[in-house]
């Protein structure tokens, strides 16, 4: 099998991520579980499609560091494509992403999320662990705002992982490495870019967390994640990456900036047999506010349970309101066929965009997945000044 191949066979399983390494057979990760495909794999052709990857131009960027991260859109799937040298030869970790445009609706989350990209400005952070669909609920609430509001949103990724058509926002999407050298220098450079809402594609650097909040501050919309399993640990760890001297002004700050906080992970669901996000979401009220200032991050979990009605979810809560929840979308909202990393055109005549109907399947839990009719719709193009002067 070739790489192509390979991520066709990880696709055809519903595997969430592919690992390849010299010497082993690869490797699927289907529902959280590990399983073996295929006959070892040579590390010449390992290298050879690392090579292939990474392109002549980056190859000696690969030799310094040792890793690279690139996407790609392969076999009509996106990919997030980690390449690092280990003690076997060079390997790959690939994250295939969904083929669809995800929406609320499509990720079976709460429509009450929707309310969050309303406010004008301030701060909003997506949690959880690796591999628990952070990226994936981030770019669902840009496809929340992209449907209904005509603004103009600037995403900073490393690496861009779902590319967006813009329909009413006007979206530009930077990729840290190729577009722009660090997070930190394109914060800076959108502040002159007249942005209506920015996203921060992860919370790494306190210098990135800095100036993530001055955004947030100045009358932006900010979107960004973080590594942590609930909402309080992610507001723990940002206050705690900056030196102890200045913590009670980066948490005064936050306190000042913040709209909400969601952390999710994924659970499996048997009778759906799909990943359903289940979520825990603090809303900043005043209460919590005030939490934030003193750094008496053990409180804030009172506040979760106790603030149903500021919108605020336990993770218990949450997942009784999905058991009770009697329709599920198991279908693919919009799948985008592009097969180039990137284009010189705001809305190219060439792309195809092709739309399964009906858009999202509602099953009851209790019975088998429906079929799709797999009818296919082509959607016209429509460039983005008719888009603005509609009524």
């Amino acid at each position: 099998m070739n790489l192509r191949e390979l991520i066709a066979l990880a696709k055809e399983e519903g595997a969430s991520d592919l690992h390849l390494e010299p010497g082993l057979s690869a490797v699927l990760r289907v529902r959280s579980n590990l399983r073996t495909v295929g006959e070892p794999l040579a590390a010449p052709l390992v290298l050879e499609w690392a090579r292939e990857m990474i392109g002549a131009d980056h190859w000696p960027e690969f030799l310094e560091r040792r890793s690279f991260d690139l996407s790609r859109s392969i076999e009509g799937l996106r990919c997030r494509i980690n390449i690092l040298q280990t003690s076997r030869g060079v390997g790959f970790a690939i994250r295939l992403l969904p083929a669809f445009q995800p929406t609320i609706e499509g990720l079976n989350l709460h429509p009450d999320f929707k309310q969050l990209v309303d406010h004008p400005h301030g701060l909003i952070l997506i949690c959880g662990a690796t591999g628990s669909g952070k990226s994936t609920t981030l770019a669902a609430l840009i496809q929340t705002i992209n449907l209904t509001d005509a603004r103009h949103i600037v995403t900073i990724e490393s690496p861009i992982e779902f590319t967006f058509r813009p329909k009413r926002a006007f979206i530009r999407q930077r990729e840290v490495g190729r577009d722009t050298p660090s997070f930190e220098q394109a914060l800076l450079d959108s502040l002159r870019e007249d942005p209506d809402v920015l996203v921060v594609g992860e919370l790494r650097e306190p210098e990135t967390m800095r100036l993530t909040m001055n955004a947030a501050e100045t009358g932006h919309l900010v979107l960004a994640t973080v590594h942590s399993s609930n909402c309080a640990e992610a507001l723990q760890r940002v206050i705690n990456a900056f030196p102890s001297e200045i913590q009670s002004n980066i948490a005064a700050q936050m306190a000042d900036c913040l709209i909400g906080v969601v952390a999710q992970k994924l659970q499996f669901r048997p009778n759906l047999n799909i990943c359903v996000p289940e979520c825990e979401v603090l809303m900043a009220n005043m209460a919590v506010k005030n939490f934030i200032r003193n750094r008496d991050f053990f409180k804030i979990i009172s506040s979760i349970e106790t603030g149903a009605e500021f919108g605020m979810w336990s993770y218990p809560r949450y997942r009784a309101w999905l058991d009770k929840r009697t329709s599920f979308n198991v279908g693919a909202r919009e799948t985008v066929v592009e097969e180039e990393e990137t284009s010189t055109n705001f809305r190219p005549a060439s792309k195809t965009i092709l739309k399964a109907s009906p858009s999202g399947v509602s099953i009851d839990p209790a019975k088998p997945a429906a079929v799709d009719s797999g009818r296919i719709e082509i959607e016209p193009t429509e460039s983005f000044e008719k888009i603005l002067k509609r009524p």
